[in-house]
């Protein structure tokens, strides 16, 4: 019984030192996360915040996103991720070489009454994004009534 004691002793002794040994090069972990590419350095963007001022309700708008890609190295658009289903993005995604403009087309459905702002999350390659803002106020249109047709009510006054 002594013997069993002393053996499930010696291996949980050592699988304890086992399990404090450090980690080896041959033993790194292989998903090394690298750090994004700064943005602001390979993209040069023209307008980050647009206003569409007042419009309509109901009524649909849209808006141009012009980027330039101003780095040595080509660049993809990944994804274009919005924050409602009222938003609407229209992209290539490229590649686009150094040097080379291109746009991003954001479509609104104008399904806003007061004000709203809405945010436009683009995804690039080498772990790049760029938040793209724009806001407004929708206002509803007042119902008017017909006017009144004079030429009719002359007619079945019967007077010219």
């Amino acid at each position: 019984m002594k013997r069993i004691t002393l053996l499930f002793t010696s291996l949980f002794i050592a699988t304890i030192i086992n399990a404090q040994a450090p980690v080896t090069t041959a033993q790194a972990p292989t998903n090394i996360v690298t750090p994004a590419a700064d943005v602001s350095k390979a993209l040069s963007f023209k307008e980050e915040n647009h206003d569409f001022g007042k419009i309509p309700y109901g009524k649909p708008v849209e808006f141009e996103v012009e980027i330039k890609n101003i780095s040595s190295d080509s660049v993809k658009i990944e994804n274009v991720k919005v924050s409602c289903g009222c938003t609407t993005p229209k992209y290539q995604a490229g590649p686009y070489a150094p040097g080379e403009a291109f746009k991003i087309t954001l479509g609104f459905s104008g399904y806003a009454d007061g004000p709203f702002d809405k945010y436009v999350d683009i995804f690039f390659n080498n772990g790049m994004t760029k938040q793209i803002k724009f806001h407004g106020v929708g206002y509803k249109v007042a119902e008017t009534t017909p006017s009144a047709n004079t030429g009719i009510q002359k007619l079945k006054n019967g007077s010219k």
